[in-house]
């Protein structure tokens, strides 16, 4: 094998032009009364994935979610999964599956009554029926609920039997609307590894509708960011938060310190900034295909900022400041500088030590300073 074929071969599906999507929508929109929900949608999920659509409340994701499903009907546009237009067909004639918010279970059925009913409505052998809720009862670790209903069970194990209820059916796309929502915190964070590992086990592709970025970005091999019912921007979670295309996904994901500016110099490695707001300009340490006078922001992440009491050497890439506040979160704190110029930088600290050991406290004044390649440049 030569190293380009190698290198092909560690391929994401993604990444691959031979791969063909498993699921393809295409330009789809929906209105409401003249409004425009999902607004001309494109989209290529690739077998296996874990999808996330991630968006503020009322951007539409949970609308694309329920037309994938079957359950609203498509204005334009079509719906394609495993390469067979599915725009027109109905919901119990689609091989997809859905897991929703409130989990949907029937309050009068047992775990396994729960879990058998859509096998049972579909004609299957009574053999096959309990081999296979046996089998995804112990997939989810529900094996010895069988006969529990479901007030007899907490948050996170309704979830899981919603979670076999959708895949005993063997569907070939799995949705999830807000799936871990009811749970508290703690329970979500190892829900969400545990739904990770069965998605991996049973091969099905996912496709899952979150408001919480931590969760899209923990679960996730892609993620979109939805807002008014566009698209603006699919990639992996270190691409996104990393790279973001725009202002909107920079401030939706994460925090982020924002610096409009202009394009003093432009080269090919590297370009300068002027912003007027800080003392010093920014280098930054990529070419950002624009040219010398372009107005620009300059984004920087908390946790790429380095907070100290010496002052910097060197021209770029630093500024001063007095502290304002500070977040103690446990793990880390987020200091709140105040610029001369009265912008405020948040920079996250690791606490090392105790606070009451912190060299740094309220009203110190400090300088702010940054690596050269931490800076992503974004248009205006």
């Amino acid at each position: 094998m030569t190293i380009q074929s190698k290198r092909l071969s560690n391929l994401e599906p993604w990444q691959d032009p031979k791969k063909h999507p498993y699921v393809s929508i295409k330009n789809l929109t929906k209105t409401f009364g003249g409004r425009v929900v999902v607004n001309d949608v494109s989209l290529s999920i690739y077998r296996g994935e874990l999808f996330s659509l991630l968006g503020r409340s009322g951007c539409g994701k949970t609308t694309l979610l329920r037309m994938l499903a079957g359950f609203e009907t498509c204005t334009s546009g079509r719906i394609y999964i495993d390469g067979i237009d599915m725009t027109d067909t109905p919901p119990y004639k689609r091989p997809v599956s859905m897991v929703f918010q409130s989990y949907a279970l029937f309050p009068h059925m047992t775990v396994r009554q729960n879990v058998a009913f859509g096998l049972i409505q579909e004609g299957i052998n009574k053999n096959e029926i309990r081999e296979r809720v046996n089998a995804y009862l112990e997939l989810v670790q529900m094996s010895g609920y069988e006969e529990r209903k479901p007030h007899q069970l907490s948050g996170g194990e309704r979830q899981r039997v919603a979670l076999a209820r959708s895949l005993v059916k063997q569907p070939k796309l799995v949705l999830l609307d807000e799936p871990l929502a009811a749970l508290d915190k703690k329970l979500r964070e190892r829900t969400q590894l545990e739904l990770v590992n069965i998605q991996e086990k049973v091969g099905v592709t996912f496709i899952m509708v979150s408001h919480d970025q931590e969760e899209a970005m923990t679960m996730s091999s892609r993620i979109g960011i939805m807002n008014e019912g566009r698209i603006l921007q699919v990639g992996e979670p270190t691409e996104i938060y990393e790279y973001p295309n725009s202002r909107y996904v920079a401030n939706f994901i994460g925090s982020i310190n924002l610096f409009d500016g202009m394009i003093v110099e432009e080269r090919a490695d590297h370009v300068v900034i002027k912003a007027p707001l800080i003392e010093n300009n920014l280098y930054i340490s990529h070419s950002a295909s624009m040219p010398v006078g372009a107005q620009i922001s300059v984004a920087i992440r908390p946790e790429k900022i380095i907070l100290t009491t010496e002052k910097p050497t060197g021209e770029y890439n630093w500024t001063s400041g007095v502290v304002r506040d500070i977040e103690y979160l446990g793990d880390v704190s987020i200091y709140h500088v105040q610029l001369r110029s009265g912008v405020v930088v948040l920079a996250t600290v690791i606490n090392y030590v105790r606070a009451a050991e912190r060299p740094i406290q309220w009203d110190d004044e400090v300088f702010l300073r940054w690596n050269p390649a931490n800076g992503i440049i974004l248009a205006l």
